[in-house]
């Protein structure tokens, strides 16, 4: 049991480094670029200095949410991972509205963040599915499959619960509970903060359109539809992952 304890100990050591690169990589190449207002209308854009006392900043409010995620009550790493994310993106959001950043720009940043290192890990994730076959519904197919099994793993409340099936060449993935997305509600609620839960809906809500096309990689858009989501306060998200687009 001490070896098993260790061993999640050291794993959680050296994904929480990687974690910390990924993001503060993310942070220079979207933050370093955008042009923020201070309180007299003037435009600054942040040094290299700023972006470590961002990260800083956010490494410390991870820290001090990372006891409310219960990482150990989840199910799988999958599931403890994506909830980790999920810490960043409430600490991005709570650090920026610190600094003075209005709520609707750090609604965008963040959104911008998340986006940065999705794309980059979902291109990584699809890139053998694309390699082995041209066809978009397959791509997509194949690529979804693989992520309900991690990290997106299916094993229920509190972890992900999510019912799939066809429809044609399409896939349906049906989320009645996402672990990010409850913890996301729960701190808002918790802290009378309707911020952060809106943060999180305008970044990881937003994702599933672009990445569907990421996917299929077919040089058109329309690969995704959803009419209800979770964070909306819906008791699903209906996802439909298109073979093809309507432009097609």
């Amino acid at each position: 049991m001490r070896i098993v304890t260790t061993l999640k100990s050291i794993r959680w050591k050296i994904t929480r480094a990687g974690l910390r690169q990924v993001v503060k990589r993310a942070a220079r190449r979207v933050l370093i670029n955008h042009a923020f207002e201070d309180a007299n209308g003037h435009s600054y854009r942040w040094l290299h200095s700023d972006i470590e006392t961002f990260m800083a900043s956010v490494e410390a409010d991870v820290s001090a949410l990372r006891p409310q995620a219960t990482l150990d009550a989840l199910p799988s790493f999958g599931t403890q991972l994506m909830v980790e994310f999920a810490t960043y993106t409430i600490s991005a959001g709570r650090v920026l509205r610190n600094l003075g950043v209005p709520a609707k720009v750090t609604r965008q940043l963040v959104s911008d963040l998340g986006w940065d290192i999705y794309r980059r890990l979902l291109g990584l994730t699809s890139a053998p599915v694309r390699m082995m076959t041209r066809d978009p519904g397959r791509r997509i197919r194949w690529t979804i499959r693989m992520l309900l099994w991690f990290p997106f793993g299916a094993h229920g409340a509190p972890g992900y619960a999510v019912e799939t099936s066809r429809d044609g060449d399409d896939i349906l993935t049906h989320f009645t509970h996402c672990p990010p997305q409850t913890l996301a509600r729960r701190l808002s609620e918790q802290e009378g903060d309707p911020e952060i839960l809106e943060v999180f809906r305008k970044s990881w809500c937003t994702y599933d359109w672009p990445g569907a096309d990421l996917i299929a990689d077919d040089g058109h858009r329309g690969h995704y539809r959803r009419t209800r989501t979770l964070s909306h306060g819906d008791s699903v998200c209906d996802m439909c992952w298109i073979a093809r687009s309507a432009q097609q």
